[in-house]
């Protein structure tokens, strides 16, 4: 039986490799108490630091751009709604397993992972591991999630989450003793080490010791449904979702594992996060971490938060800023002791317009699904003008597909139909049938009515509201007619979803650094936000409790190769699924890319350490600043004192 073993920090993943042990942890370390909680220790509120991290903690080092660190300071931040202080459970990317600087995937709120067959995962938890509360985090917390909550109908009415379904076969879990557990499955399953890692994890632990209390298992119905209607929740069912929400943050009694615990109940204008007293990480030095004690995040309006940032309002910030303020920042950094830092964005596109295959309208459907149509609105872009337009010529051009960057990436993928040809264009709407044109040079419909297609925006974006400007000019060159439609982000979703937009544009795939050891299932149908065909996405993501069926071949031939590549048992045959799903988008054009390598301005206080120079800026895999482990930025000495 050959074992594959998840190492420890700072070493890759090795299919096939020789088992690693994990190396101790802090047992010679003199651990430091930090500064912020010493009052609390002394007046007996809080045990002292050496009992309240786990007997093993996860040691950092530091080496290159970075170095150990000193306690203090609050870090500000800016943020446009009260929801998106979830943002700070990506940025503290506290993970049972998270990607490094690497992305290799290495153990964190976990000791270490056993995997045997790519089926079998045993998780060891750290013994002494504590909630934000101090209350012990132990396998208890695992098989509450489990029995409890996602096996719980009334709870969980959708059932096991995809990702934990093999050939819809979900896992058999086991609960060892108070530290180690195992989750295995007939067949491997490559998707379920990544999801633990990812910026939005799969959480398959919840703290048992405070949801027991709104649980009907655990607790008097009568009172819970009595709670239930003072909360205005749906019964107590409902109750226990709004108080079990770790991504959100929202819930300042829920206890946590992150580094900093979110003190301020919505609505709010400004959350104080203040560091969590049982962290699991220290330094090499027994400084427990985070160093900073505080963040502060301001809710401003999204407009004016670039504004604020060059104004010295925000310590770290690239949320809500784009590359067009970028002479605007870097023209006040000296006034106000800040740097504007251009760190690389690995989307496969920075936009793309997605034609939505299943709209309702039955004409609009049925010309979305005409590869021919889709090939011919990607002919009629000038990415070029767009390129310099917008970016200085800065960006690539090309379609919504892997990177340079990646092991993965051809240049026909990048290029198939993305070259400026309106003739091209002109000629495939012509063999549709769409030569009819009204007085205004705009092509007809079968039925009389001008070809016009409405994109349904966030409306967030300038730059997006610019670039979409210059495709409209593009497009009625060609005799096709485009409005934007700009709706507040649920209502634009909303619309996507229940197949009333028919065309919508927002960024390109996530990670356009793939390996073949990463999931494609961005490439298929495989969840309801891929705004390109969101009802099959819903049917794969719900088992077919609800969405639609795939009724187009090449979109079933992606699914149907998604489904391949999870079984795959080596790399060879992965690499060719992923190559042939990249070949099928780029030819089938189901998102029409623009261009990628848009630079990402980053503004960073001048007194603020460990960032670095030029980073990766993107959603997945390194969750933003998470792989870059704020818990371990630091303030020199002329700011630790200024927190604010």
């Amino acid at each position: 039986m050959s074992l594959i073993r998840v190492i420890a920090v700072g070493s890759a993943i090795a299919l096939g490799s020789a088992a690693v042990s994990w190396a101790p942890g802090a047992a010679a370390l003199e651990l430091v108490e930090p500064t912020f909680l010493q009052s609390r220790v002394a007046a007996g509120e809080l045990a002292p630091v050496a009992e309240r991290v786990p007997d093993n903690p996860v040691v950092v080092s530091f080496d290159g751009d970075r170095s150990p660190g000193a306690y203090g300071g609050g870090l500000r931040m800016l943020m446009s709604k009260q929801k998106d202080i979830r943002m700070m459970t990506v940025y503290g990317y506290a993970r049972l397993i998270g990607y490094d600087r690497d992305l290799n995937l290495v153990p964190d709120i976990l000791e270490r992972v056993d995997v045997e067959q790519g089926r079998i995962f045993t998780l060891y938890l750290r013994k002494g591991h504590k909630w934000s509360d101090g209350e012990p985090f132990t396998t208890e917390d695992f098989r509450y999630y489990w029995e409890d909550v996602v096996n719980n109908e009334t709870i969980s009415p959708f059932g096991v989450p995809k990702v934990l379904l093999i050939d819809g076969e979900p896992p058999r879990v086991e609960f060892i003793d108070e530290t180690t557990l195992r989750y295995s499955w007939s067949n491997p399953n490559p998707f379920f080490l990544p999801a633990l890692a990812g910026a939005r994890p799969l959480y398959i632990y919840r703290p048992a010791h405070y949801l027991r209390k709104f649980h009907a298992r655990y607790s008097d119905t009568e009172t819970l449904e009595a709670l239930a209607a003072e909360a205005k929740a749906k019964g107590w069912a409902g109750l226990h979702q709004r108080r079990d929400h770790q991504y959100r943050f929202d819930n300042p009694d829920l206890p946590t594992l992150q580094p900093w615990v979110n003190t301020v109940r919505p609505p709010s204008e400004r959350f104080i996060f203040l560091r969590n007293p049982y962290y699991h990480r220290v330094d090499e030095a027994g400084l427990q971490l985070p160093y900073i004690d505080r963040l502060i995040v301001d809710i401003a309006n999204n407009r004016l938060i670039a504004a604020k940032a060059a104004f010295g309002e925000a310590d770290l910030q690239a949320r809500y800023i784009r590359f067009d303020n970028y002479t605007f920042l870097k023209a006040n950094e000296k006034k106000y002791d800040f740097a504007t830092r251009l760190w690389n964005t690995i989307n496969g596109s920075k936009f793309a317009l997605y034609p939505n295959l299943n709209v309702r309208d039955p004409v609009w459907r049925e010309l979305n699904r005409d590869v021919r149509f889709r090939r011919a609105l990607s002919l009629a872009i000038d990415r070029g003008q767009i390129n310099q337009v917008i970016y200085f010529g800065l960006a690539r051009e090309g379609n919504n597909t892997v990177l340079e960057e990646s092991p993965l990436y051809k240049e026909s993928y990048r290029t198939a139909w993305a070259s400026y040809d309106p003739d091209a264009a002109n000629a495939l709407l012509d063999e549709i049938g769409l030569s009819e044109r009204d007085g205004d040079g705009i092509r007809l419909l079968a039925n009389g009515e001008p070809i016009e297609i409405i994109v349904d925006t966030a409306g967030e974006s300038t730059e997006e509201t610019d670039i979409l400007e210059l495709i409209q000019d593009n497009w009625r060159d060609v005799g096709i007619a485009m409005f934007t439609k700009p709706s507040q982000r649920e209502v634009f979703r909303n619309r996507v979803y229940s197949g009333e937009s028919m065309m919508s544009v927002w960024s390109g795939i996530e990670n356009g650094v793939s390996n073949a050891a990463m999931s494609p299932a961005d490439l298929a149908p495989t969840e309801q936000p891929q705004l390109q065909w969101p009802k099959w996405g819903q049917f794969y993501e719900t088992a077919g409790n609800a969405g639609l069926e795939i009724d187009l071949a090449p979109a079933q031939r992606l699914a149907d190769l998604n489904s391949a590549w999870r079984v795959a048992d080596n790399q060879a045959e992965r690499t060719d699924i992923w190559h042939e799903m990249l070949r099928i988008n780029s030819e089938q054009m189901f998102s029409i890319g623009l261009l990628n390598g848009v630079p990402q301005p980053v503004v960073i206080n001048n007194q603020l350490r460990n960032l670095p120079e030029v980073g990766i800026y993107s959603w997945e895999p390194s969750a933003y600043f998470g792989i870059y482990k704020p818990d371990s930025f630091w303030f020199t000495e002329a700011r630790r004192g200024a927190s604010k």
